[in-house]
C-alpha cells in the first residue's frame, strides 16, 4: 500500500480543474459527471450485477465500482474496467470477507422484521412493535454504514473491525446527508416500482430491468461519493495533514485535494 491511504499509487493525470473557476452546485455536478461518463459506467454496471450474482461476491465488487466511482467524483481518471478488476485483486480478501459479514447480517435483520411484523399482526402486542420498530432501525443505520464501509476500505489500512466500527460512527456523524442521500435512493428505486405497478405489463416490467441493471449500480455509488466524501475527509484526512502537512504533495494533488503553493516545495523531493 503506498502512501497513508493506499489510493495513492496511481500515476494517472485527471482533466484537473482551474483553481480560479467558479464553483458550482453539488447537484449540477453529479449529473454532469454521471453523464459525461455514461458509457464507462454501463460497461462497469453489467460486469458488477453479473459478478454480483452469487450474493458472496458482491462485497469484491463493491469496493471495485466503490474505487471507480471515488476517483470520478473527485474528478481523477479512471481506466474503468481495468481499475474495476485492479481493485479487487488488491482487497479480495477483505472485501470477501465484509460481502459474508453483510450477507449474514442483512439476512439476520431481515428475519428479525418478518418475525416481529407476524407477531404484531396477529396479537398486536406492543412489545412486537418496539420489536419491529428497533429492526427496522437497525437496518437503516447499517444501510448508511454501507456508505462508508467500502471507501474506507479502498481508502485506508483499516482492520475489517474499524471499517464497521468508523462506519457506524460516520452514520451519526454525517446524519442529515446520509439521510438525505437514502432518501434520494429510495426515491429513485420507488419510481421504478410505481412505473411497474402502473402499466402492469410484463414488457415494462423487462424493460425497466434492463435500464436499472445499465444505470443503477455506478449511480447509486458515485452519489454516495458526492454526499460522504467530504465528511472523511474532515475528519480523518484533513487532520492527519494538519500534523504531517508536508506529507504526500503529490498524491494529495492526485487525489483532488488542496496542497501547499507549489513554490513552497519547488527544493524538495518526495517518495
Amino acid at each position: 500500500m503506498a502512501g497513508l491511504f493506499g489510493l495513492f499509487d496511481y500515476t494517472k493525470e485527471g482533466p484537473g480543474i482551474r483553481k480560479d473557476a467558479p464553483k458550482k452546485k453539488a447537484f449540477f455536478v453529479f449529473f454532469e459527471t454521471y453523464f459525461r461518463n455514461f458509457f464507462k459506467f454501463f460497461s462497469i454496471n453489467l460486469v458488477y450485477l453479473l459478478l454480483s450474482a452469487p450474493i458472496l461476491t458482491y462485497g469484491m465488487t463493491a469496493a471495485g465500482i466503490t474505487n471507480v466511482t471515488r476517483n470520478i467524483a473527485r474528478d481523477k481518471h479512471s481506466f474503468g474496467l481495468s481499475d474495476f478488476f485492479e481493485t479487487i485483486r488488491k482487497n479480495w480478501k477483505q472485501s470477501l470477507a465484509v460481502g459474508v459479514i453483510n450477507t449474514i447480517i442483512t439476512v439476520l435483520l431481515g428475519f428479525a422484521i418478518w418475525f416481529y411484523n407476524e407477531s404484531y399482526v396477529q396479537t398486536e402486542q406492543i412489545l412486537s412493535f418496539v420489536g419491529l420498530v428497533i429492526s427496522w432501525s437497525f437496518l437503516a443505520v447499517f444501510a448508511m454504514m454501507n456508505f462508508y464501509i467500502y471507501t474506507l476500505m479502498i481508502t485506508f489500512d483499516f482492520s475489517v473491525k474499524m471499517l464497521y466500527k468508523n462506519s457506524f460512527k460516520f452514520v451519526f456523524v454525517n446524519l442529515w446527508r446520509n439521510l438525505l442521500c437514502g432518501i434520494i435512493l429510495l426515491a429513485v428505486y420507488a419510481i421504478y416500482v410505481v412505473i411497474a405497478l402502473l402499466f402492469n405489463d410484463l414488457r415494462v416490467v423487462v424493460i425497466e430491468l434492463i435500464i436499472a441493471a445499465a444505470t443503477l449500480p455506478a449511480f447509486r455509488y458515485l452519489l454516495v461519493q458526492f454526499f460522504t466524501f467530504g465528511s472523511i475527509k474532515k475528519h480523518i484526512i484533513d487532520p492527519y495533514y494538519e500534523q504531517h502537512p508536508d506529507a504526500d504533495i503529490e498524491k494529495r494533488r492526485d487525489l483532488g485535494l488542496e496542497v501547499p503553493e507549489d513554490d513552497e516545495y519547488d527544493d524538495m523531493s518526495w517518495e
